[in-house]
């Protein structure tokens, strides 16, 4: 398995082992319409935003296990945990300064605090979407991604915090691509969706240092990209140029 930079643009090209179905992801058609009935997080505390999160949770996994069945890849579920408030330490590591919800890599976990401004009093999208993100990143370890990936940070082949932003950017695009398949179950108004993107581009890392996310304008482009297509075909950030990753 190795990685090498495509020829002009900036874009960088996976090339994979075939044991490693990268490329059967793009290739796995667009995700059939589902039924993702929302709970409601506005009221109830702690209790209510679990029971929130765990029906997302459901969904994502019915969603995507069903997607992967479809594909022939291979699929089992994210291991979940739930912390009232952020813990000294969470699978091993350190939990992340700031992080409103995160996916341990090495241990397969959603993790997700129940306070906070991410969740608390939200009736929003904006918790949907953190959800579906994360789980992005357990579809990206699934299929060889994040492997992948790592692999290209190890070899120090080129710049490591745009790496980063191509990973983080594909988690917001399958995101989206899940957002829209479920979208006509949700029951919401367009106006939640364009919420939905204003929220999104706030979250942009614009003078963050380093910037590992992309800035709120590559964050919209690649959630808004897989919202339409529903499909991860139009998820393969690593062949984007880098304009689209910044």
């Amino acid at each position: 398995m190795f990685l090498s930079l495509a020829a002009g643009a900036g874009a960088l090209t996976l090339a994979l082992a075939p044991a490693v179905p990268v490329q059967d992801l793009y290739d796995s058609g667009r995700l059939r319409r589902a039924s993702c009935p929302e709970e409601k997080i506005s009221h109830g505390g702690i209790p209510r935003t679990r029971q929130y999160l765990s029906a997302v949770v459901k969904c994502l996994d019915t969603t995507w296990s069903a997607h992967f069945k479809r594909a022939g890849l291979p699929f089992s579920p994210p291991v979940v945990r739930f912390y009232d408030e952020p813990a000294d330490r969470v699978c091993g590591v350190r939990w992340p300064a700031g992080a409103a919800a995160f996916y341990c890599t090495d241990r397969r976990t959603l993790v997700f605090p129940l306070q906070g401004r991410w969740i608390e009093e939200r009736k929003d999208l904006y918790p949907f979407k953190i959800a579906a993100h994360e789980y992005g990143h357990h579809l990206q370890s699934l299929t060889g991604i994040r492997a992948a990936y790592e692999q290209r940070v190890r070899a120090r082949q080129g710049d490591h915090h745009e790496l980063g932003r191509r990973y983080e950017l594909q988690a917001d695009c399958l995101a989206g691509a899940f957002i829209g398949g479920v979208w006509s179950s949700l029951g919401r108004p367009s106006a939640d969706w364009t919420a939905l993107v204003e929220s999104t581009k706030a979250s942009g890392d614009e003078g963050d240092t380093p910037r590992t996310h992309g800035t709120g304008t590559s964050r919209t482009y690649w959630l808004k990209r897989g919202f339409a297509a529903t499909s991860p075909a139009a998820c393969d950030t690593w062949k984007a140029p880098a304009s689209r990753v910044s």
